[in-house]
C-alpha cells in the first residue's frame, strides 16, 4: 500500500481514476447525451458516417448497383483540466486509495462543470468548437418567453429537422424546468416527464446543467442529434502533491494568497485528460431568451485599478485581459443601476473578493470572474490579468 508522503506524484489509483471518471460522466450533461470514445493517447481520429449506403431492386442475375457511404474522420485532441484541493498535511500519512477515495466528489464535481461550460459554451475552452458556437454559426436559433415555450421547444426541434438531422435529446438550464412542467399535450398530458434518472421532453432525454456551467443570457435549451457531438476520456488521472506552493485561487484570513508552508497544510492537484468537438453544427439548435423579457444581469461598471481592460469595458462584452507589475489591484464591480435586485459576486481563481477590495496576483496568468446573478438568470464576465 502505498502513502502520499512517499509518492508525491504520480497515478490515481485505478480504481478511484475509475470511480472519479465514472462520476464525471454521470454529472456531465454533455457527457450523458454525446458519442464518448476511449482514448489511448492525447489524438484520435474517428470514423464518422455522415451519409449511408443505399440499396437498390435487384433482378434475378442482375448485377447490384452499389453506392459508397460517405464519411469523415474528425480528430480529437485531449486537453488538459486540472483542479487543485487544499488539505490538511495529516493526509501525507493516509494511503492514495483513501485519499482519492475521500476527495473523487469534489474532484469530479470541478472538472464536469468546468467540461461543459467548455463544451456548451466555450467558456475558458481549449477546444476548437463548442454548441453554442456552432449554433450561432448557422443561426439556428429561436427566441422565446415563458408564454409560448412549448410552441418555441418544437419550433427549436424543427430546426434541426429541416437541416436534415433528428432531435435525440436536449441540454437545459434547471431554471427552465418550472416552464417545462406546466406544458401539456391536447390531451391534458404532461409534455415534460421528470423522472429519478431520466428527464424525458417530447419522449427524448433532457439534462439540466448546474448553473456554475450554464450561461443563462445564453440559452435555455439547446437541442440536437447528439451522436455528432464527441468526447474523448482518456482513463488515468494524474496527481501532485504540493507542499511548499502559494495558491493564488485561494486566500488566507488575512486576505492573502494561502501559503501552504506557512498554514502546516498541503494540497492534491489532480489532472485528467478530455476531447470535444462538435463535427455537424448543423445538427444543432438552441432557444434562446427573449433579450426584452430578460432581468439585467448586466454590469454598469468594472474597474480593476487603473489597469488597461482589453477591450474597452462594454456590458455586453464578457471577456477582457489586463496587464500588471503590481503585486495587488483593487476590484472593483457594480451592477446595472436599472435592476436594483441584481448582485454580483467576485472571485480571484476559487477566492471571493468583496467589491472595491484588493486582490493579490501570482506570476503569470489570474482569472477573475464576475457573475452578475438577477432572479434565476445570471451572466459571468472574466478578466485575465497577467502579472509581469
Amino acid at each position: 500500500m502505498s502513502f502520499l508522503k512517499d509518492e508525491l506524484r504520480g497515478f490515481v489509483p485505478k480504481e478511484q481514476a475509475e470511480e472519479i471518471i465514472k462520476k464525471v460522466a454521470r454529472g456531465s450533461g454533455v457527457i450523458r447525451l454525446s458519442r464518448v470514445e476511449p482514448m489511448t493517447s492525447d489524438t484520435k481520429k474517428i470514423p464518422v458516417m455522415t451519409s449511408g449506403a443505399g440499396a437498390y431492386w435487384v433482378g434475378e442475375g442482375q448485377r447490384i448497383n452499389t453506392s459508397g457511404a460517405k464519411w469523415i474522420f474528425p480528430e480529437l485532441h485531449a486537453k488538459k483540466l486540472g483542479v487543485i484541493i487544499p488539505v490538511t498535511r495529516e493526509k501525507l500519512s493516509d494511503s492514495t486509495i483513501d485519499v482519492f477515495a475521500e476527495l473523487q466528489d469534489s474532484i469530479a464535481e470541478a472538472f464536469y462543470e468546468a467540461f461543459d461550460a467548455a463544451a456548451l459554451f466555450g467558456y475558458e475552452s481549449p477546444f476548437a468548437t463548442s454548441i453554442m458556437g456552432a449554433v450561432s454559426d448557422c443561426g439556428a436559433v429561436i427566441n422565446t418567453s415563458e408564454e409560448n415555450f412549448d410552441i418555441a421547444a418544437s419550433d427549436v426541434m424543427a430546426k434541426v429537422e429541416m437541416a436534415g438531422y433528428d432531435v435525440d435529446g436536449f441540454t437545459a438550464r434547471i431554471g427552465v424546468k418550472n416552464s417545462l412542467r406546466k406544458l401539456r399535450d391536447t390531451a391534458g398530458a404532461p409534455i415534460f416527464i421528470s423522472g429519478t434518472d431520466q428527464n424525458e421532453l417530447y419522449g427524448q432525454p433532457v439534462e439540466f446543467i448546474r448553473s456554475g456551467a450554464w450561461q443563462d443570457e445564453q440559452a435555455e435549451l439547446i437541442a440536437g442529434e447528439w451522436k455528432y457531438s464527441l468526447v474523448g476520456i482518456r482513463d488515468d488521472i494524474e496527481y501532485e502533491i504540493l507542499t511548499e506552493a502559494t495558491l493564488q485561487g485561494t486566500l488566507d484570513t488575512d486576505g492573502k494568497p494561502l501559503s501552504l508552508a506557512e498554514q502546516d497544510m498541503a494540497a492534491v492537484k489532480a489532472t485528467m485528460r478530455i476531447a470535444f468537438l462538435c463535427v455537424r453544427p448543423e445538427a444543432f439548435a438552441a432557444l434562446v431568451p427573449d433579450k426584452a423579457s430578460l432581468p439585467d444581469t448586466t454590469l454598469s461598471a468594472l474597474t480593476i485599478g487603473s489597469l488597461t481592460l482589453v477591450p474597452e469595458f462594454s456590458s455586453e462584452v464578457t471577456e477582457y485581459t489586463a496587464s500588471t507589475s503590481n503585486a495587488t489591484n483593487t476590484i472593483t464591480a457594480t451592477a446595472s443601476a436599472a435592476e436594483s435586485g441584481a448582485s454580483v459576486k467576485i472571485k480571484n481563481g476559487e477566492t471571493v473578493v468583496e467589491s472595491g477590495s484588493s486582490a493579490t496576483w501570482n506570476t503569470g496568468e489570474n482569472i477573475v470572474t464576475i457573475k452578475v446573478t438577477n432572479g434565476s438568470y445570471s451572466k459571468t464576465y472574466t478578466v485575465t490579468v497577467t502579472k509581469e
